[in-house]
């Protein structure tokens, strides 16, 4: 897998870029004056697509008189055996980086979502300190609502992405609710289960198994179609194992 970045010079005025994924097969992202080229480069076939892709771009760009800064266009490779192959733009190697942030969210060559997991509890950290100093009121009704607009979309903006793999990054993530909780009055002297109990939320965790929950029925039931419901978790001896289904367009049945 390899995922090249794009930087494009261009003036302020309106420019329209949709034509810029003309005659590309590579998956194209678009992000402003950002693009990112993607695509499986296993098979050294597959490898020469992408630079002639890439020299599409290279054409494009000077057909609409701009040009590519090469200082921030970089090479990511989330995967191993596919570095000894370089790409070039503008007849000039593209320098290899291991990590990328698409949208705010860190990706690293080695899929590792440990660093990812720690900026945002340093942001969600962050804020609660800003909270404790600047916010007298220790209430439920004050704090609660602070924590849950403020801090925790930190913690789970884009979480399927970036669910941490590991348990010590899992605690890191928990650790900024713990405290977040432990600051309301009244409360402190309870464990945090018990804070949980008390305020009526969820630990991230189980947060996390939610949403997962929420985007996988997104998933199978799709943008229009609809699921047809002739399935059950298949419960074994040792629990649920396989949910099988179907795309359908009739209505539950």
């Amino acid at each position: 897998m390899l995922l090249i970045k794009q930087d494009l010079y261009w003036d302020q005025s309106n420019i329209f870029i949709s034509d810029v994924a003309s005659g590309i097969e590579r998956t194209l992202s678009k992000f402003a004056d950002d693009t990112k080229l993607s695509g499986a480069v296993d098979l050294l076939e597959r490898r020469g697509a992408i630079q002639r892709e890439l020299d599409m771009h290279e054409e494009w760009a000077c057909v609409n008189l701009m040009k590519f800064n090469k200082a921030k266009c970089k090479v990511l490779h989330p995967a191993q055996g596919s570095h000894q192959y370089q790409h070039k733009l503008e007849h000039e190697y593209i320098e290899n980086s291991p990590e990328d942030k698409n949208l705010g969210i860190l990706l690293e060559e080695k899929l590792d979502m440990s660093q990812q997991c720690a900026l945002a509890a340093q942001k969600a950290n962050r804020i609660l300190g800003c909270i404790k100093r600047g916010v007298t009121n220790r209430s439920r009704e004050v704090i609660l609502p602070l924590y849950s607009t403020l801090m925790r979309l930190h913690l789970e903006y884009c979480i399927q992405l970036w669910d941490p793999q590991y348990k010590k990054d899992m605690e890191l993530l928990e650790w900024v609710q713990r405290r977040a909780t432990k600051m309301i009055r009244g409360l402190e002297h309870l464990s945090y289960e018990d804070r949980l109990r008390e305020l009526g939320l969820f630990s991230l965790e189980k947060r996390r198994l939610q949403e997962d929950l929420i985007v996988a029925f997104q998933y199978l039931k799709g943008p229009t179609g609809k699921m047809e419901r002739h399935f059950l978790p298949e419960v074994t001896g040792e629990g649920i194992t396989v949910l099988n289904y179907k795309m359908v367009d009739s209505d539950w049945t």
